[in-house]
């Protein structure tokens, strides 16, 4: 059972007991996409899948038809009780959240990829596991590339970046639990910085606390610097994260650019 109706301009349907939710114009695609068993399988066998790495691994694939660049993930669990709870979540899984979570924050003016849609495949007793579709976003790589770089004008442009986004986080009144350096998505465009994008937003609460939320998301995503330092030589020195909190402040009335 769903537990919302879906945000305006997605469907859903039903085909052998899986559950989609999905924008109207990629209907027909996800329909063609789940001959395969499940979305992930799509992805995962398809000749031109590109890997991604991540908390398992995410396809950058074409949907049927060639409408759409998506890259499709399943959900799974993270942190210590990983190995128990696998794949396997209460029904109707984290995938509505995620897809509410992306219209506010991109109604907010925050960027992140665009949920297209996802699918959910009962796993018995009230459990369901599921698969996620968003529009991949080209010319791209995570924080943790620039941060590892021996070009300190990339790490700086970088660190820039995602100012400006930790800014519109905090202009939209939204905490991530795991703003780490690999779920900030940054884009070459061909300008003096990228794109800064913010990636797993199912784990975005809404809170009204002002400078508190860009504090505690700054303290977050610098907790994950650190650690990429000690534990795998990230190039980013103490001085450029130091003015990373410069910048967010000055960033703060800056507009963000919303990506569709």
């Amino acid at each position: 059972m769903h537990d919302d109706p879906p945000p305006a301009g997605y469907t859903r349907f039903v085909i052998d007991g899986r559950r989609v939710v999905c924008l109207q114009h990629v209907a027909e695609a996800t329909r063609l996409a789940l001959q395969s068993r499940t979305l992930y399988e799509y992805a995962e066998h398809h000749p031109d899948a590109r890997p991604l790495a991540g908390r398992g691994t995410s396809y950058a694939v074409s949907l049927p038809g060639d409408i759409e660049r998506v890259v499709i993930r399943h959900n799974r669990h993270g942190g210590l009780l990983a190995p128990l709870t696998g794949d396997v979540f209460r029904v109707p899984t984290r995938a509505p959240l995620e897809l509410r979570v992306s219209e506010r924050l991109l109604a907010c003016g925050v960027q992140t990829p665009r949920v297209l849609g996802y699918v959910t495949y009962p796993a018995g007793a009230g459990l369901a596991r599921s698969d996620v579709m968003t529009r991949e976003v080209p010319n791209s790589s995570d924080l943790s590339n620039a941060l590892m770089s021996d070009d300190s004008d990339k790490r700086r442009r970088a660190l820039r970046a995602t100012a400006l986004l930790i800014a519109s986080l905090a202009e939209a009144s939204a905490r991530h639990h795991d703003l780490n350096i690999k779920n900030v998505l940054l884009q070459d465009t061909g300008g003096a910085c990228p794109r800064a994008l913010v990636l797993d937003v199912d784990r975005v609460t809404f809170v009204n606390a002002g400078q508190r939320v860009a504090d505690a998301n700054l303290e977050r995503l610098l907790r994950s610097a650190r650690k990429w330092q000690r534990l795998h030589g990230a190039r980013v020195t103490d001085a450029e994260l130091a003015e990373l909190g410069e910048w967010i402040r000055a960033s703060r009335s800056a507009p963000a650019t919303t990506v569709s």
